[in-house]
């Protein structure tokens, strides 16, 4: 039933969307990284995309979170969908995530105002998530780990963190299918990174989820533009075993404890643990693939410094020209990704030339970053 609150609350369908900001995006970066750097494949989904089986309810699907660096497995994965969907959500879907992404400019990528709200994205709470139960426009994505996933650790690398059981209520409730996809060689993303308990909780003060530990720290202090890198892991997506939780219990909704919707929470988590064993035994052996990875780059020189997190900054802000210039006369341009690009870019957007700056960039860029109005 749709409450008043919720029918209210059903503005979070169109908050902030801009379907031309989404598929120019996905058309000229996320595509442009999945295919150049990631080299992204979804696998498991080769015929028809999984159909509701109530047609008045979205699938929930559901998905790993890895890496110890920026969310860019859900970025990639997201593009997959949305690219084979023709840019629509229609059985594609809507992710949910944590609401510290969409509260600091600093935690949108390069710090594009409202990136993840204005690419479909909805905050994390119950009732937001209770409210996309209704939505009749697609299907909606959940990393039931929270941020706990992507910051475990890689000493806990593929180690399912404690499932949260609100995707198992609406599922019971709403009798509706979840699908779980899992992420191999996301953890590459930041290899031999590590979590520290009393650093996280610092700064989640400031609006960052966590700080990974290790190779890269000191050079993130150094130099802005690794905030937001990644090692180039070859992303695989591989499709699990559809659960259905309204038949693991005979109770209603109104009867489940927490304690019930908790065990039927960890029993999904051991069974999407089943199958991302079976996926890194079969698609995690080389994670970066490094000879393919180096023969890309070669064949595609000419796009250098775009296609490496070097020159990611440049990129982001070539699409932030091109879509401002789209947004003010209607005509939509591709990138300008040549190698003399590089200065014209800086030239229009100079605060990009602080990523570049050691220690000293990252004053300008921390005061945007978290500035209260963007």
């Amino acid at each position: 039933m749709l409450t008043e609150e919720l029918k209210q609350n059903q503005k979070i369908y169109d908050d902030y969307l801009d379907m031309e900001f989404g598929q120019f995006l996905s058309e000229e970066i996320t595509e442009f990284l999945a295919k150049y750097y990631f080299r992204a494949e979804l696998i498991g989904f080769d015929g028809k995309m999984p159909e509701r089986e109530n047609p008045e309810r979205p699938i929930i699907y559901i998905s790993n979170h890895s890496g110890m660096a920026f969310p860019w497995d859900g970025m990639i994965m997201s593009t997959l969908f949305f690219q084979r969907e023709n840019y629509t959500f229609d059985k594609a879907f809507r992710p949910v995530v944590a609401p510290i992404l969409s509260q600091s400019l600093l935690m949108n990528p390069y710090m594009i105002p409202h990136l993840w709200r204005r690419v479909g994205a909805i905050d994390a709470t119950f009732k937001n998530l209770e409210t996309m139960m209704h939505y009749q426009g697609g299907n909606i994505m959940i990393y039931p780990e929270g941020v706990p996933g992507i910051g475990k650790g890689f000493n806990n690398k593929y180690k399912l963190q404690r499932f949260s059981s609100s995707f198992v209520y609406n599922s019971i409730k709403y009798k509706t299918n979840v699908i779980g996809i899992v992420t191999v060689n996301g953890e590459y993303l930041n290899p031999y990174s590590y979590s520290v308990k009393w650093i996280d909780r610092l700064v989640k003060k400031v609006g960052v989820p966590f700080f990974p530990m290790g190779f890269l720290t000191p050079f993130l202090l150094l130099v802005p533009w690794i905030f937001y890198m990644a090692y180039p892991a070859k992303l695989k997506f591989v499709r699990c075993r559809a659960l259905k939780p309204y038949e693991m219990t005979d109770k209603s909704i109104e009867e489940l404890s927490k304690e019930d919707l908790r065990a039927i929470a960890e029993e999904c988590r051991k069974q999407m643990q089943e199958d991302l064993d079976k996926a890194i035994e079969i698609h995690g052996k080389d994670p970066f693939e490094w000879k393919e990875h180096f023969q890309i780059l070669k064949k595609n020189w000419r796009l250098f410094p775009f296609t490496v997190p070097l020159g990611w900054p440049l990129l982001f802000a070539e699409f932030e020209n091109k879509y401002k210039h789209f947004q003010k006369t209607g005509e939509k341009k591709s990138l300008d990704l040549g190698f003399g690009s590089v200065l014209r870019i800086l030239f229009q957007n100079p605060i990009t030339i602080c990523y570049y700056i050691p220690i000293l960039g990252w004053i300008p860029l921390l005061i945007k970053g978290f500035r209260k109005k963007f």
